[in-house]
């Protein structure tokens, strides 16, 4: 697998990505994220101009797409049940939507930002069991409870490089 910058002519791709990904949820059980329109076309051209989405090809075919962001969340500034593993900079991981054409592209994923930014912070929300199983396996510490700009909650995840 490969990944790269997404462009404002790969948008059909990334929505195709998430309402694939939107299914998957709900035939797992999830019915409660991503709903309503979310995440809409103009979040993602809106990514794709801040220069944070990206794709993720397998045998030159796009597979998943994510933002990957190096900043600080505004989401992440206060959580509950717990705390951070560090203050330091961190890269976020949004949006990850796979269309289930390949195996192990959140694996993949996770773990090509991690070797861009060794510091990296993830939610989810708790009907996502799939993914709280990824985060696990790939080493993420679950820190506590965030809540996202329309304060419903989500875990928390943070890795961090050893030292």
């Amino acid at each position: 697998m490969e990944i790269r910058k997404s462009t404002p002519q790969d948008i059909d791709q990334i929505m195709n990505c998430i309402k694939a990904a939107r299914q998957l949820m709900r035939k797992s059980g999830n019915t409660v994220q991503w709903t309503n329109g979310y995440p809409s076309e103009e979040l993602m051209l809106d990514s794709i101009e801040n220069g944070f989405n990206y794709l993720i090809f397998n045998e030159n075919e796009v597979v998943a797409t994510f933002d990957f962001i190096i900043s600080d969340d505004p989401n992440y500034s206060v959580i509950e049940n717990g705390s951070w593993l560090n203050d330091e900079n961190y890269g976020v991981i949004h949006r990850l939507a796979s269309n289930a054409k390949a195996k192990g592209v959140a694996q993949f994923c996770f773990e090509w930002c991690f070797s861009q930014f060794p510091n990296i912070r993830i939610d989810t929300h708790e009907t996502n069991i799939a993914m709280q199983k990824v985060l696990e396996r790939l080493g993420y510490e679950k820190c506590g409870i965030i809540y996202v700009a329309d304060g419903t909650p989500r875990l928390a995840f943070q890795k961090i490089e050893d030292k």
